[in-house]
């Protein structure tokens, strides 16, 4: 178990990883890492919450990361970010978006996609106390491409 609430198999799932038989397995530090976050930031939303919330990507190695096109610099590489989707019911993507930045410590979040009154998913990720930047981003598409604004 990752925390009490994540399995390792639900922090190292990926469809695209079991289809393309690319070895997801996070080393020693990296697990350290997602325990971090999980402690730090899901274990305390999903009280909040109330429920479970969807995982819908946590731990990526490289060749998983390079399959799916993410960032050469995604924290999810480190085991340092999770996406998240309230996809139960419970709270909606943009009230979990809003409590973390509101209550919890965090490096950076950001509202991906949807619509002024609710992102499609939530990434955040936590470094460490003194590292976190407390960094609110907005993700959209421009000419195909996915660009941030700091919000």
């Amino acid at each position: 178990m990752i925390s009490k609430h994540i399995s390792y198999k639900e922090a190292t799932h990926s469809a695209t990883a079991t289809r393309r038989d690319l070895d997801n397995t996070p080393n020693d530090e990296q697990l350290k890492r997602m325990k971090e976050v999980a402690e730090k930031l899901f274990e305390p939303l999903r009280r909040w919450v109330g429920g479970p919330i969807k995982i819908n990507s946590f731990f990526r190695g490289l060749p998983l990361n390079t399959a799916i096109g993410g960032a050469k610099s995604s924290q999810h590489m480190k085991g340092q970010a999770i996406d998240i989707d309230d996809t139960f019911g419970h709270k909606t993507n943009a009230e979990m978006y809003h409590y973390i930045k509101d209550n919890l410590d965090f490096d950076q979040m950001i509202w991906e996609f949807g619509d002024d009154d609710n992102p499609d998913w939530v990434h955040v990720s936590y470094v460490s106390p003194e590292e976190n930047r407390n960094r609110c981003l907005r993700a959209h598409r421009e000419d195909g491409k996915t660009k941030y604004i700091v919000i």
